[in-house]
């Protein structure tokens, strides 16, 4: 009876002509899953120590703000044995920190929205219409993202002066429009590029104008992109020093960042210091309170705009 050679049931052929046992491949697939999860626990580990050396200077400071001086020098790092609320009142009161609040949300206030609706009415046109320079027009708000503030602070000192502007919260708006402009154009130039364009199209069709169009459909459908650029312009405005030191000498318009600088130098000598992490907590606290709310709106924004 004519029998043929079959490859036994424990073995696969190779290339080469030699048998490799189903055992080796199983072996390979376990040696592939733990190195999977010793990467796994790598990265783990990394995140878990990157928010440990984040997270713990943040606590650190919100403890020290509630005790009082002697136990910020005898025990820094444990809890306070007593909640100081005085230290916080008198941050807000004596150190003007009040007065430096209502000064930074008003200039923060007013370039964050004159920001974001000059930066997504210029964005829109660049993404959406071709016209001759509109190449040109985008790389000049490229480039600015490139160009360091620094060596514009001595010219701009002068414009701002000759305006009439110096000193004056509206003066400051219009700087901060002026910085924040390159970064949002860039950013919602990519966005309206990932919108569908049938639903414009369809806008068009029913009699829609450009403005209407713009401000009831498009914009709405931005709403991702235009919250994610906010919160990081709200980050940067906020925290802004070099350009009101140069540009608002007056006292009395002093923004949050600048009181802090005053606060530190003044509590400093007088050993104030609890007072002195008071005022640092409540410069923090809005920040964090603006990401942990828009989080995920954050998130949804970027991908969105990478994606198409």
């Amino acid at each position: 009876m004519k029998t043929t050679d079959s490859t036994p049931p424990d073995t696969v052929p190779m290339q080469s002509g030699g048998p490799v046992r189903k055992e080796n491949a199983a072996g390979k697939e376990g040696r592939e899953k733990k190195e999977g999860r010793v990467l796994n626990v790598f990265s783990h580990g990394m995140l878990v120590l990157w928010a440990f050396m984040v997270v713990m200077p943040l606590l650190w400071a919100v403890m020290t703000s509630f005790k009082d001086d002697n136990a910020i020098f005898s025990s820094p790092w444990s809890l306070p044995d007593e909640l100081h609320f005085d230290n916080w009142a008198r941050a807000w009161t004596d150190a003007n920190m009040s007065d430096y609040f209502l000064n930074t949300i008003l200039v923060v206030g007013g370039s964050l929205v004159g920001t974001l609706v000059l930066g997504s009415m210029a964005a829109y046109v660049l993404a959406r219409f071709d016209f001759p320079g509109n190449r040109f027009i985008y790389f000049l708000f490229v480039g600015g993202m490139s160009f360091p503030i620094m060596l514009a602070l001595v010219p701009l000192f002068y414009v701002v002066n000759n305006m009439g502007l110096l000193n004056t919260i509206h003066g400051l708006i219009l700087v901060y429009i002026a910085y924040s402009l390159p970064f949002t154009v860039f950013f919602l130039t990519a966005f309206f590029r990932t919108l569908p364009t049938s639903v414009a199209e369809a806008a068009f069709v029913d009699g829609a104008s450009h403005t209407r169009t713009f401000f009831q459909i498009m914009l709405p459908m931005a709403k991702p992109g235009l919250i994610s650029v906010g919160i990081f312009n709200f980050l940067g405005q906020w925290n802004q020093y070099m350009l009101p030191t140069v540009l608002n000498t007056d006292p009395d318009k002093k923004v949050l960042t600048q009181g802090l600088v005053q606060l530190a130098a003044s509590q400093g000598y007088k050993g104030d210091w609890s007072g002195l992490f008071a005022g640092l907590v409540m410069a923090m606290l809005p920040v964090l309170a603006a990401y942990i709310v828009f989080q995920r709106q954050v998130v949804a924004g970027l991908t969105a705009g990478a994606l198409k």
